[in-house]
């Protein structure tokens, strides 16, 4: 349900880019709904991204270098965050210690 969300959000030209477990919501069917799109973005044709937003812990490499991005990407990297973090129960990258979270997510 995740990756149908995700997926849809896409599809209709909107990037989420603060993909976390926090804004992961189930409803009284457990059925997943994404929620706070306070860090959203409209995708636009020929049109990059190159603000550093979101969660640390769930940045892409792009985000935290500062590179464009066309922005699915990003999201598609927190997703496989929130999926390991589900399977493994730690995130994949963690450090207190945010310049070396960074290096180690580059």
């Amino acid at each position: 349900q995740i990756i149908s969300g995700v997926e849809y959000c896409h599809r209709n030209m909107v990037v989420h880019r603060d993909l976390k477990p926090e804004n992961l919501l189930l409803d009284s069917k457990c059925n997943v709904k994404i929620a706070d799109f306070g860090l959203s973005n409209i995708m636009r044709d020929g049109h990059f991204l190159k603000t550093s937003c979101g969660s640390p812990n769930y940045a892409a490499p792009e985000v935290i270098s500062g590179k464009l991005y066309a922005g699915p990407e990003v999201d598609v990297w927190s997703c496989g965050v929130i999926l390991y973090a589900l399977l493994c129960g730690t995130l994949p990258f963690d450090d207190e210690n945010i310049p070396n979270l960074f290096k180690k997510i580059k």
